[in-house]
Protein backbone atom coordinates (compact mmCIF):
# COMPACT_ATOMS: atom_id res chain seq x y z
CA UNK A 1 0.00 0.00 0.00
CA UNK A 2 1.85 2.99 -1.34
CA UNK A 3 -0.33 5.74 0.81
CA UNK A 4 -0.87 3.16 3.86
CA UNK A 5 -0.06 5.45 6.68
CA UNK A 6 -2.01 8.60 5.87
CA UNK A 7 -5.91 7.42 4.61
CA UNK A 8 -8.28 9.98 5.55
CA UNK A 9 -11.32 7.92 5.76
CA UNK A 10 -11.87 4.68 7.61
CA UNK A 11 -13.17 1.57 6.70
CA UNK A 12 -16.08 1.20 8.87
CA UNK A 13 -16.82 4.53 7.93
CA UNK A 14 -17.29 4.02 3.99
CA UNK A 15 -19.24 0.42 5.19
CA UNK A 16 -21.66 2.11 7.36
CA UNK A 17 -22.62 4.97 4.66
CA UNK A 18 -22.78 2.19 2.20
CA UNK A 19 -24.58 -0.35 4.10
CA UNK A 20 -21.74 -2.85 3.50
CA UNK A 21 -21.90 -5.93 6.51
CA UNK A 22 -19.50 -8.22 7.12
CA UNK A 23 -15.72 -8.89 6.03
CA UNK A 24 -15.92 -9.69 2.29
CA UNK A 25 -15.66 -6.41 0.89
CA UNK A 26 -12.88 -5.50 3.30
CA UNK A 27 -10.10 -5.83 0.86
CA UNK A 28 -12.40 -3.62 -1.88
CA UNK A 29 -13.30 -0.66 0.46
CA UNK A 30 -9.40 -0.93 1.41
CA UNK A 31 -7.83 -0.37 -1.96
CA UNK A 32 -10.53 2.38 -2.83
CA UNK A 33 -9.84 4.59 0.84
CA UNK A 34 -6.37 4.33 -0.53
CA UNK A 35 -6.85 5.47 -3.81
CA UNK A 36 -9.04 8.19 -2.81
CA UNK A 37 -6.69 9.39 -0.15
CA UNK A 38 -3.60 9.67 -2.47
CA UNK A 39 -5.90 11.07 -5.20
CA UNK A 40 -6.42 14.16 -2.54
CA UNK A 41 -3.05 14.85 -2.13
CA UNK A 42 -2.62 14.84 -6.17
CA UNK A 43 -5.65 16.68 -6.70
CA UNK A 44 -4.15 19.44 -4.11
CA UNK A 45 -0.57 19.57 -5.35
CA UNK A 46 1.00 17.43 -2.46
CA UNK A 47 -0.86 18.96 0.56
CA UNK A 48 -0.98 16.82 3.25
CA UNK A 49 -3.53 16.35 6.34
CA UNK A 50 -1.64 13.86 8.67
CA UNK A 51 2.32 15.16 9.49
CA UNK A 52 5.41 13.93 7.38
CA UNK A 53 8.72 13.89 9.31
CA UNK A 54 11.14 14.35 6.67
CA UNK A 55 14.39 16.41 5.33
CA UNK A 56 13.57 18.63 2.60
CA UNK A 57 15.98 20.70 0.77
CA UNK A 58 16.44 23.94 -1.51
CA UNK A 59 19.01 26.14 -3.15
CA UNK A 60 20.12 28.97 -1.85
CA UNK A 61 17.39 31.31 -1.65
CA UNK A 62 18.94 34.31 -3.32
CA UNK A 63 16.18 36.32 -5.29
CA UNK A 64 16.72 40.26 -6.36
CA UNK A 65 19.93 40.37 -4.16
CA UNK A 66 18.89 39.06 -1.48
CA UNK A 67 19.24 35.54 0.58
CA UNK A 68 17.30 35.93 3.77
CA UNK A 69 13.88 34.45 3.39
CA UNK A 70 13.64 30.72 2.28
CA UNK A 71 9.79 29.98 0.19
CA UNK A 72 8.74 26.49 0.94
CA UNK A 73 7.09 24.55 -1.64
CA UNK A 74 5.15 22.27 1.21
CA UNK A 75 3.33 23.20 4.55
CA UNK A 76 5.32 23.38 7.43
CA UNK A 77 4.20 22.70 10.98
CA UNK A 78 7.60 23.01 12.67
CA UNK A 79 11.11 22.80 12.94
CA UNK A 80 13.63 20.40 14.31
CA UNK A 81 16.84 21.18 12.58
CA UNK A 82 17.56 24.39 9.90
CA UNK A 83 20.62 23.52 8.17
CA UNK A 84 22.92 26.12 5.58
CA UNK A 85 25.49 24.67 3.64
CA UNK A 86 24.17 21.03 3.25
CA UNK A 87 26.28 19.97 1.08
CA UNK A 88 29.06 20.63 2.35
CA UNK A 89 30.80 18.23 5.01
CA UNK A 90 30.52 20.63 7.68
CA UNK A 91 27.06 21.72 7.47
CA UNK A 92 26.11 24.92 9.21
CA UNK A 93 23.44 25.00 11.63
CA UNK A 94 20.79 27.69 12.52
CA UNK A 95 19.81 27.99 16.15
CA UNK A 96 15.83 28.48 16.18
CA UNK A 97 16.45 32.11 17.96
CA UNK A 98 17.78 33.43 14.50
CA UNK A 99 14.88 32.98 12.33
CA UNK A 100 11.15 33.40 11.93
CA UNK A 101 8.49 30.65 10.77
CA UNK A 102 5.70 32.98 8.58
CA UNK A 103 3.08 33.71 8.74
CA UNK A 104 3.52 34.64 12.61
CA UNK A 105 -0.01 34.24 13.20
CA UNK A 106 -0.28 30.34 13.12
CA UNK A 107 1.09 27.22 11.15
CA UNK A 108 1.41 25.98 8.46
CA UNK A 109 4.52 28.40 7.83
CA UNK A 110 5.12 28.94 3.92
CA UNK A 111 8.52 30.22 4.81
CA UNK A 112 11.81 30.76 6.86
CA UNK A 113 12.84 34.35 6.94
CA UNK A 114 16.23 35.07 8.97
CA UNK A 115 16.29 37.37 11.89
CA UNK A 116 18.39 40.49 10.15
CA UNK A 117 19.26 41.33 14.07
CA UNK A 118 21.10 38.23 14.58
CA UNK A 119 24.45 37.23 12.51
CA UNK A 120 22.73 34.08 11.14
CA UNK A 121 22.80 33.51 6.85
CA UNK A 122 21.63 31.16 4.23
CA UNK A 123 24.92 30.32 2.93
CA UNK A 124 25.24 28.64 -0.44
CA UNK A 125 28.43 26.86 0.52
CA UNK A 126 30.52 24.80 -1.80
CA UNK A 127 27.47 24.94 -4.13
CA UNK A 128 24.18 26.82 -4.08
CA UNK A 129 22.16 23.30 -5.44
CA UNK A 130 20.61 21.74 -2.18
CA UNK A 131 22.12 23.81 0.19
CA UNK A 132 19.48 24.70 2.75
CA UNK A 133 18.16 21.69 4.35
CA UNK A 134 14.76 21.47 6.61
CA UNK A 135 14.18 18.56 8.95
CA UNK A 136 10.54 19.44 10.63
CA UNK A 137 6.66 18.09 10.31
CA UNK A 138 5.61 18.78 7.37
CA UNK A 139 1.61 19.12 6.29
CA UNK A 140 -1.35 21.61 6.47
CA UNK A 141 -2.76 20.07 9.69
CA UNK A 142 -1.71 17.92 12.78
CA UNK A 143 -5.06 18.05 14.82
CA UNK A 144 -5.60 14.80 16.92
CA UNK A 145 -8.10 13.25 18.96
CA UNK A 146 -8.34 11.34 22.32
CA UNK A 147 -8.47 7.53 21.07
CA UNK A 148 -8.01 5.77 24.91
CA UNK A 149 -4.98 4.18 25.53
CA UNK A 150 -2.73 1.27 25.71
CA UNK A 151 -4.07 -2.17 27.53
CA UNK A 152 -0.59 -3.44 28.03
CA UNK A 153 3.49 -2.36 27.82
CA UNK A 154 4.77 -2.15 24.18
CA UNK A 155 8.89 -2.87 23.56
CA UNK A 156 8.49 -0.91 20.66
CA UNK A 157 8.90 -4.06 17.99
CA UNK A 158 5.32 -4.89 18.38
CA UNK A 159 2.87 -5.21 15.19
CA UNK A 160 -0.07 -6.12 17.32
CA UNK A 161 -1.23 -3.32 20.36
CA UNK A 162 -3.84 -4.46 22.87
CA UNK A 163 -6.31 -0.84 23.62
CA UNK A 164 -8.89 -0.21 25.70
CA UNK A 165 -11.65 1.04 23.60
CA UNK A 166 -12.44 -0.35 20.15
CA UNK A 167 -15.00 2.53 19.30
CA UNK A 168 -12.55 4.99 18.73
CA UNK A 169 -10.28 3.58 16.09
CA UNK A 170 -10.82 2.40 13.20
CA UNK A 171 -8.98 0.17 10.35
CA UNK A 172 -7.77 3.54 8.43
CA UNK A 173 -7.07 5.25 11.04
CA UNK A 174 -3.25 7.15 11.89
CA UNK A 175 -2.96 6.97 15.80
CA UNK A 176 -0.20 9.10 17.44
CA UNK A 177 1.28 7.45 20.79
CA UNK A 178 4.10 9.22 22.52
CA UNK A 179 5.96 10.79 19.41
CA UNK A 180 5.43 7.32 17.28
CA UNK A 181 2.89 7.16 14.45
CA UNK A 182 1.32 4.16 13.34
CA UNK A 183 -1.20 2.98 10.80
CA UNK A 184 -4.13 0.84 11.93
CA UNK A 185 -4.16 -1.91 8.95
CA UNK A 186 -6.74 -4.46 11.17
CA UNK A 187 -8.76 -5.61 14.35
CA UNK A 188 -9.03 -8.09 16.08
CA UNK A 189 -10.99 -9.72 18.76
CA UNK A 190 -9.90 -9.85 22.36
CA UNK A 191 -12.04 -10.69 26.09
CA UNK A 192 -12.96 -7.19 27.54
CA UNK A 193 -12.12 -9.23 31.51
CA UNK A 194 -15.95 -9.63 31.49
CA UNK A 195 -18.55 -12.12 30.81
CA UNK A 196 -22.68 -12.28 30.19
CA UNK A 197 -24.39 -12.31 33.60
CA UNK A 198 -27.97 -13.17 32.39
CA UNK A 199 -29.38 -15.42 29.25
CA UNK A 200 -30.39 -13.50 25.93
CA UNK A 201 -32.73 -14.87 23.56
CA UNK A 202 -32.34 -15.28 19.94
CA UNK A 203 -34.83 -12.40 19.78
CA UNK A 204 -33.79 -8.77 18.15
CA UNK A 205 -36.26 -7.08 21.49
CA UNK A 206 -34.45 -8.70 23.57
CA UNK A 207 -31.62 -6.01 23.70
CA UNK A 208 -30.68 -5.08 27.40
CA UNK A 209 -27.13 -6.94 27.82
CA UNK A 210 -26.41 -7.48 31.60
CA UNK A 211 -22.52 -8.14 32.12
CA UNK A 212 -20.61 -9.16 35.27
CA UNK A 213 -18.82 -5.70 35.01
CA UNK A 214 -20.82 -2.92 32.62
CA UNK A 215 -17.42 -1.00 32.99
CA UNK A 216 -15.40 -3.48 31.02
CA UNK A 217 -17.73 -1.75 27.84
CA UNK A 218 -17.22 1.20 26.27
CA UNK A 219 -20.64 2.92 24.29
CA UNK A 220 -19.83 2.49 20.62
CA UNK A 221 -17.82 -0.54 20.81
CA UNK A 222 -19.11 -4.08 19.16
CA UNK A 223 -18.77 -6.41 21.23
CA UNK A 224 -18.94 -10.02 20.42
CA UNK A 225 -20.88 -12.36 21.75
CA UNK A 226 -20.33 -16.30 20.76
CA UNK A 227 -20.73 -15.62 16.93
CA UNK A 228 -23.19 -12.34 17.40
CA UNK A 229 -22.02 -9.14 17.48
CA UNK A 230 -23.93 -6.27 19.12
CA UNK A 231 -23.56 -2.78 18.89
CA UNK A 232 -23.68 -0.96 22.39
CA UNK A 233 -25.82 2.16 22.81
CA UNK A 234 -26.15 3.00 26.04
CA UNK A 235 -24.19 1.63 29.20
CA UNK A 236 -26.39 2.02 32.95
CA UNK A 237 -24.61 0.09 35.45
CA UNK A 238 -23.92 -3.42 34.47
CA UNK A 239 -26.70 -3.29 32.04
CA UNK A 240 -26.08 -2.74 27.97
CA UNK A 241 -28.54 -1.69 25.88
CA UNK A 242 -27.04 -2.66 22.41
CA UNK A 243 -28.16 -3.53 18.87
CA UNK A 244 -28.72 -7.40 18.33
CA UNK A 245 -27.06 -9.36 15.06
CA UNK A 246 -25.12 -6.09 13.92
CA UNK A 247 -23.06 -6.47 11.10
CA UNK A 248 -25.06 -8.99 9.08
CA UNK A 249 -24.15 -11.56 12.21
CA UNK A 250 -26.85 -14.58 13.00
CA UNK A 251 -29.03 -13.17 15.86
CA UNK A 252 -28.64 -16.49 18.38
CA UNK A 253 -29.36 -17.42 22.10
CA UNK A 254 -26.32 -16.77 24.84
CA UNK A 255 -25.61 -18.84 27.80
CA UNK A 256 -24.78 -16.68 30.88
CA UNK A 257 -21.26 -17.19 31.66
CA UNK A 258 -19.73 -16.53 28.15
CA UNK A 259 -16.66 -14.73 27.82
CA UNK A 260 -17.66 -10.95 26.11
CA UNK A 261 -15.05 -9.96 22.99
CA UNK A 262 -14.84 -7.11 21.82
CA UNK A 263 -12.14 -5.68 18.09
CA UNK A 264 -9.50 -4.20 21.04
CA UNK A 265 -6.36 -5.74 19.88
CA UNK A 266 -4.58 -3.65 16.40
CA UNK A 267 -2.80 -4.80 13.69
CA UNK A 268 -0.45 -1.63 13.32
CA UNK A 269 2.26 -0.43 10.97
CA UNK A 270 4.89 0.89 13.14
CA UNK A 271 7.06 4.34 13.07
CA UNK A 272 5.10 5.82 10.10
CA UNK A 273 5.19 9.04 8.46
CA UNK A 274 9.01 9.36 9.10
CA UNK A 275 8.26 9.12 13.42
CA UNK A 276 11.26 6.33 15.12
CA UNK A 277 9.62 3.17 16.78
CA UNK A 278 9.69 3.79 20.65
CA UNK A 279 8.79 1.85 23.58
CA UNK A 280 5.20 2.71 25.38
CA UNK A 281 4.03 1.97 29.00
CA UNK A 282 0.90 0.04 29.73
CA UNK A 283 -2.32 2.92 30.05
CA UNK A 284 0.02 5.57 27.68
CA UNK A 285 -2.37 7.81 26.05
CA UNK A 286 -3.61 7.03 22.56
CA UNK A 287 -4.54 10.12 20.35
CA UNK A 288 -5.68 9.82 16.43
CA UNK A 289 -5.31 12.35 13.50
CA UNK A 290 -8.42 13.84 12.59
CA UNK A 291 -8.02 15.98 9.12
CA UNK A 292 -10.80 18.11 8.28
CA UNK A 293 -14.11 16.66 8.05
CA UNK A 294 -14.56 18.35 4.59
CA UNK A 295 -11.15 16.28 3.47
CA UNK A 296 -12.81 13.02 5.01
CA UNK A 297 -16.37 13.45 3.18
CA UNK A 298 -14.16 13.72 0.16
CA UNK A 299 -12.30 10.75 0.78
CA UNK A 300 -15.04 9.14 1.62
CA UNK A 301 -17.36 9.52 -0.89
CA UNK A 302 -14.70 8.84 -3.46
CA UNK A 303 -14.16 5.76 -2.21
CA UNK A 304 -18.79 5.21 -2.14
CA UNK A 305 -18.50 6.50 -5.49
CA UNK A 306 -15.83 3.86 -6.71
CA UNK A 307 -17.78 0.75 -4.95
CA UNK A 308 -21.18 1.97 -6.71
CA UNK A 309 -19.05 2.38 -9.88
CA UNK A 310 -17.44 -1.19 -9.28
CA UNK A 311 -21.00 -2.68 -8.74
CA UNK A 312 -22.35 -0.96 -11.97
CA UNK A 313 -19.47 -2.47 -14.06
CA UNK A 314 -18.59 1.12 -14.53
CA UNK A 315 -21.77 1.45 -16.39
CA UNK A 316 -23.14 4.20 -14.36
CA UNK A 317 -26.29 2.00 -13.65
CA UNK A 318 -26.99 -0.56 -10.73
CA UNK A 319 -30.01 -3.16 -11.27
CA UNK A 320 -32.08 -4.27 -14.15
CA UNK A 321 -34.25 -1.81 -16.34
CA UNK A 322 -37.34 -1.52 -13.93
CA UNK A 323 -35.40 -1.12 -11.00
CA UNK A 324 -32.21 0.20 -12.18
CA UNK A 325 -30.31 3.07 -10.29
CA UNK A 326 -27.68 5.53 -11.90
CA UNK A 327 -24.40 5.78 -9.72
CA UNK A 328 -24.21 10.04 -10.47
CA UNK A 329 -20.82 11.57 -9.58
CA UNK A 330 -22.08 14.97 -9.60
CA UNK A 331 -22.15 15.73 -5.84
CA UNK A 332 -18.66 14.74 -5.51
CA UNK A 333 -17.85 17.19 -8.02
CA UNK A 334 -19.12 19.88 -6.55
CA UNK A 335 -17.30 19.31 -3.42
CA UNK A 336 -14.12 18.69 -5.10
CA UNK A 337 -14.84 22.10 -6.99
CA UNK A 338 -14.82 23.46 -2.80
CA UNK A 339 -11.36 21.42 -1.43
CA UNK A 340 -9.55 22.62 -4.88
CA UNK A 341 -10.90 26.63 -3.69
CA UNK A 342 -10.10 25.63 -0.02
CA UNK A 343 -6.97 23.56 -0.16
CA UNK A 344 -4.97 23.24 -3.38
CA UNK A 345 -1.69 24.34 -2.71
CA UNK A 346 0.08 27.33 -4.31
CA UNK A 347 4.03 26.87 -5.10
CA UNK A 348 6.19 30.15 -5.16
Amino acid sequence: MSNASRWYATREAVKAAVGITGGKADALIDSYIETASEALEKLLSGRRFIPQTETRYYPWPQKAGKSTVLYLDQDLLAVTTLQAKAQDASPTTIAAADYFLEPVNEPPYRRIEIDLSSSAAFEAGDTSQRSISVLGRWAYSEATKAAGALAEADDGTETALNVTDSSLIDVGDTILIGTEAMFVSARAQLTTGTTLNDTLAASQSDVTVTLASGAAAKQGEVLLLDSEKMLVEAISGNDLTVQRGYDGSVLAAHSSGITVYAPRTLTVVRAVNGTSAATHADAAAILKYAPPADIVNYVQGLAILSHKQASSGWTGQIGGPEGAVQVRPFDIAKLEEKIIANYRLVTF
